[in-house]
């Protein structure tokens, strides 16, 4: 494993934060709203994904 980047435990919250949030509106229903929020959502998701390396952030969620 390298050096962990500069923002990484910022990032890796609000990766673990956005991550649950989309499994919870998953379970509601299927609504236009919800379906846009877990799109808007999954793209931050994909941001944070770019930045970093996976296998910092697995590690972080695992732990």
């Amino acid at each position: 494993m390298g050096e962990l980047p500069k923002n990484f435990p910022e990032y890796s919250i609000m990766y673990k934060t956005l991550f649950k949030k989309i499994k919870e509106l998953e379970k509601e229903n299927k609504s236009t709203e919800t379906k846009l929020k877990i799109k808007n959502y999954q793209t931050e998701l994909d941001k944070i994904k770019k930045c970093f390396q996976m296998d910092f952030l697995i590690w972080k969620i695992n732990s």
